[in-house]
C-alpha cells in the first residue's frame, strides 16, 4: 500500500497532482480542499489511497492525514465510492461536512451533486458517532486570486472532470463571476457551480 508520496509537484489541477519522484511522475486524484493547500508549492508531501478496482488501480491523494480518513470514512459507506467521496470534499468543507453530519442536517448533504436523499441519511447516520469522538479538522489553505480567464479556465476544467457537462458549467461559472467578480478563489468558485448545476 502506498501511504504517501513526497517529492516535486510538477502537475496541480484542481482535480489531480502529479508528484515526481526519482524521474517517475504518480499521479492522484484529489478534491479541492487539498488543491487549495498545494497549489502554491513546488514540493510537498501527498498522502495517499490506493483503491484497487477489475479494471483499474487509482491513487487519490490528500494534503492533510485527516482530509484522507475523512476520505476513508465517506468510502466506507455503501453507495459512497471513490468519486462520490471527492465530490463531497470539494462541495464542502471537512468542517461543513462534520457540522452538518452532527446537526442531522441531510439537506445540506444532499445538496451535492450526486447524493440523493437516502445517500445523504446513510451518511448521516454512519458517520455520526464517530464525527463525535473527533475533534474539528483543520482548515485548508486559501488561494492567491487567479486572473479572470485562468479562474475560469481551471473551474470548467475540475467541474467537467467532475462529470458536469460543458455548457451547464460555462453557464454557471459564468453567472457566478458577474456576481462575484475576479476576487473568488477557484474552490469557492467550483462549489458555488457544484450547487448550481
Amino acid at each position: 500500500m502506498i501511504n504517501y508520496l513526497e517529492g516535486k509537484l510538477v502537475v496541480k489541477d484542481p482535480t489531480y497532482v502529479v508528484v515526481d519522484i526519482n524521474g517517475i511522475g504518480y499521479e492522484a486524484k484529489i478534491s479541492l480542499i487539498t488543491y487549495s493547500a498545494i497549489k502554491n508549492l513546488d514540493a510537498g508531501k501527498i498522502y495517499t489511497h490506493l483503491h484497487i478496482k477489475e479494471d483499474a488501480h487509482t491513487l487519490y491523494g490528500f494534503a492533510e492525514e485527516s482530509e484522507k480518513r475523512r476520505f476513508l470514512d465517506l468510502i466506507s459507506i455503501s453507495g459512497v465510492g471513490p468519486s462520490t467521496g471527492l465530490m463531497i470534499l470539494s462541495s464542502l468543507s471537512p468542517e461543513e461536512l462534520q457540522q452538518a453530519i452532527l446537526s442531522d442536517d441531510v439537506k445540506t448533504i444532499q445538496g451535492v451533486k450526486g447524493i440523493g436523499l437516502k445517500g445523504a441519511q446513510r451518511i448521516v447516520l454512519e458517520l455520526k458517532d464517530k464525527m463525535k469522538k473527533e475533534g474539528l479538522l483543520e482548515k485548508a489553505g486559501e488561494l492567491i486570486p487567479s486572473s479572470h480567464n485562468t479562474l475560469r479556465s481551471e473551474a470548467l476544467s475540475a467541474l467537467t472532470t467532475l462529470g458536469i457537462a460543458k455548457p451547464a458549467a460555462e453557464k454557471s461559472i459564468d453567472i457566478i463571476l458577474k456576481q462575484h467578480g475576479q476576487q473568488i478563489k477557484l474552490e469557492e468558485l467550483i462549489k458555488l457551480a457544484l450547487k448550481r448545476a
